[in-house]
């Protein structure tokens, strides 16, 4: 089944409908809009209520009006980085929301238009850029960012084992000519690879571009600033859901979940609390939700996703 035919369907859309406890009354956030799957399926829940639904890419804004159609009329939407919520919700005067969802996923339109340069299966430009307004392209962190910085991405970002390798070989090929394409840079990543790691179940380029995708949208910091500004902004009771794909996003959500809902900071060795601070939120969940059977069937990248919900105390 191809991206195409699987992409409408949002991930573990039933868990954070769920997971959210609509109120018919309440103002949500939807941060990662894409294809408006979970946006649709919370403004169709709320009368009075508020859907504010933002995201990066031009695109999934444009398309929103056909996709949430009879619906409009509750939802705003905002053109933006969810990493910058704190300065949104600020923008449109909003606090004590009672929901926001994020599904930290390359939104389904964006791997689909292979001239994104998202695709290590389909050749294009070296782009990668969420937001087509941003400057930064996968093309200059290709062709200008040194050898150690692409070193460590691939290999703090793509948990890559051969990023040594890669970073050299990608400099060696960029005195010759740039690199301007996505299979030019997933030939490269392959030369530099031993044979036996070429024959693995997942694409030799898979963890490399996944890399330089996160370096170009700073998604990770994006996620923790995400964490930092919605939990402030949740009224008693309020949830937040939010999926991830891989360790390292899943990784961020864990450990901002579990410093909020712990409260204190002070050193373990210390006999009593002295730092005063209380839990603002609790799990509702200790494990993550994954998928079941039936959604792996359909949609195979549900395969990855982690789904971690708190609740404002």
């Amino acid at each position: 089944m191809s991206e195409m035919e699987f992409s409408h369907k949002p991930v573990l859309l039933q868990e954070c409908i769920d997971g959210l406890n609509i109120d018919p009354t309440g103002t949500y956030v939807d941060a990662t809009l894409g294809r408006a799957g979970h946006s649709r399926e919370i403004a169709r829940r709320l009368t009075t209520g508020r859907l504010i639904c933002i995201d990066r890419d031009q695109a999934a804004l444009d398309a929103a009006p056909g996709r949430l159609e009879g619906l409009m009329d509750r939802v705003t939407l905002v053109h933006g980085n969810f990493g910058d919520l704190a300065d949104i919700l600020d923008r449109l005067k909003l606090d004590k929301l009672s929901g926001v969802l994020a599904d930290l996923g390359v939104s389904s339109p964006q791997l689909d238009d292979a001239s994104r340069g998202f695709s290590y299966m389909a050749d294009a430009p070296l782009d990668m850029r969420m937001d087509q307004s941003e400057a930064l392209t996968a093309r200059t962190v290709v062709n200008e960012w040194p050898q150690e910085e692409i070193r460590r991405i691939l290999f703090q970002f793509g948990e890559e084992r051969y990023a040594p390798a890669i970073a050299a070989a990608i400099v060696r090929a960029r005195e010759k000519a740039p690199i301007e394409t996505t299979l030019e840079l997933v030939d490269i990543i392959r030369s530099a690879m031993p044979a036996h790691a070429l024959c693995e179940k997942q694409h030799p380029a898979k963890r490399s571009f996944q890399a330089i995708r996160i370096a170009v949208n700073d998604e990770l910091s994006a996620a923790d600033k995400l964490i930092q500004a919605a939990v402030p902004a949740l009224a008693p009771g309020g949830r937040l859901a939010i999926i991830s794909f891989h360790s390292l996003e899943d990784r961020i959500v864990k450990n901002a979940f579990a410093a909020f809902a712990k409260g204190c900071t002070c050193p373990p060795d210390f006999p009593v609390c002295v730092c005063g601070k209380k839990p603002v939120i609790r799990l509702v969940n200790k494990k993550p939700i994954v998928s079941g059977e039936e959604e792996l069937n359909e949609n195979a990248r549900a395969r990855s996703a982690k789904l971690r919900i708190a609740e404002k105390l």
